[in-house]
């Protein structure tokens, strides 16, 4: 075998095996969808209105003993919110709301995670919706659940910094600005 033949081959027996082990691990982490939830919660002519988003998706490393290597991403497809009714879901999802077709997902990704008091931390971020991002802090309550890390938590915003609420719908007196995203985030493994 040649020098540089032999260099390749080295190579390729310490990165296949490294790679291998580094996808093994990131496969045992995963979202448990099945028992993670995002909701808004807003007030439609001063009546409280629920909607969940059923796709979330998420990249999380949270380690409490090393929060600066500690880091989430999460993105929702917004035209998964749900209100209970396929008109308003349809609604919500079009191009006067979410605009869907243009903005399929919104995201949010962590910059910084400072530790509280009893479990609980403010995650530093950029939230993005319809385009728009803004930096936001993030209160969320962490503990364990077996093998599982669980986030608990709720983020106030403003709906119209987003976009959200186009035309009549920017009115507050019939939609109010202030919405609650509420998460309950269960991640299996590490």
């Amino acid at each position: 075998m040649f020098p540089m033949q032999r260099i390749r081959a080295l190579a390729l027996s310490i990165i296949v095996p490294l790679a291998t082990a580094a996808f093994a691990a990131s496969a045992q982490a995963a979202l448990d969808v099945e028992k993670s939830t995002l909701s808004a919660t807003f007030k439609q002519m001063n009546v409280p209105v629920n909607g969940q988003f059923r796709k979330l998706t998420a990249n999380v490393h949270f380690d409490p003993a090393n929060l600066a290597t500690s880091k989430a991403r999460f993105d929702v497809d917004v035209a998964s919110f749900d209100l209970g009714s396929a008109e308003y879901d349809s609604q919500v999802a079009g191009k006067d709301w979410f605009d869907a077709k243009d903005f399929p997902r919104a995201s949010f990704v962590s910059t910084a995670i400072q530790q509280g008091a009893n479990g609980s931390y403010a995650v530093t971020g950029t939230l993005t919706i319809r385009g728009r991002s803004a930096t936001v802090v993030v209160p969320m309550q962490y503990r364990k659940d077996g093998a599982a890390q669980v986030f608990d938590g709720v983020l106030p915003i403003k709906r119209l910094q987003y976009g959200i609420g186009q035309g009549e719908w920017a009115d507050t007196s019939l939609v109010a600005d202030d919405v609650q995203l509420k998460f309950h985030i269960v991640y299996n493994g590490q």
